[in-house]
């Protein structure tokens, strides 16, 4: 059956100093590196079958350590982009509550039509890379493994999309760290699909002994 791995980007200065990136093109730092040449190497050991990036330069820096293993090429799509925040972007967290204190309370409540800075809501985010992950994973064999290198936010928000979640409960899907990953499997029943690993940073494992 089908899977889809969405791969959260290695850290960035801006994720260590704390700050909201959205879709501010800002580069790997030393670290995020470093992060993404040890997850590399163990999700080549999945053998993946494609592999889809934003096209943001933190994300597509973390799929090329993994295209490098793979043999793989990855093509972009702008729909994995992180949240788009307007004015938040650039803002350290602490900065937001100050000068948004109201709008910020919202985003931190969970509510997916908040507008960050402006922006666009969670439940457009999720959406769109939605969208973008399903129009990848089309082109992939029924049994294969897409990899889907995106953000934290933009994350959090396809797969609670993906799995069909009502509103008031996408908050009870935590976020990523960096080069961590979460794994859909394909499945029948509705929705179509089945959350089998979050916020992973080790390989995936069969669940065995199941009685629930």
């Amino acid at each position: 059956m089908m899977r889809l791995l969405f791969w959260r980007h290695g850290r960035t200065e801006w994720n260590l100093a704390g700050r909201f990136q959205g879709q501010t093109d800002i580069g790997l730092d030393d670290v995020g590196r470093e992060q993404a040449r040890r997850s590399a190497a163990l999700l080549a050991g999945l053998r993946p079958s494609a592999i889809v990036s934003s096209d943001l330069s933190r994300t597509r820096e973390t799929a090329g350590y993994l295209a490098e293993k793979t043999g793989l090429v990855p093509t972009l799509d702008p729909r994995l982009r992180e949240t788009f925040a307007r004015r938040w972007e650039g803002l350290t967290f602490s900065e937001i509550d100050q000068a948004f204190p109201d709008e910020s309370a919202a985003w931190k409540s969970g509510t997916v039509h908040v507008r960050p800075g402006g922006g666009e809501s969670r439940f457009e985010v999720g959406e769109r890379v939605a969208a973008g992950a399903l129009a990848a994973a089309a082109g992939v064999r029924p049994d294969g493994l897409l990899v889907v290198v995106t953000h934290g936010g933009a994350a959090r928000s396809g797969l609670a999309s993906l799995l069909g979640l009502p509103s008031e409960y996408w908050g009870a899907i935590s976020g990523l760290a960096n080069c961590h990953w979460s794994v859909l499997e394909e499945h029948d029943a509705p929705g179509g699909w089945r959350l089998t690993e979050h916020n992973a940073g080790s390989l995936p494992e069969a669940v065995v002994g199941q009685e629930g």
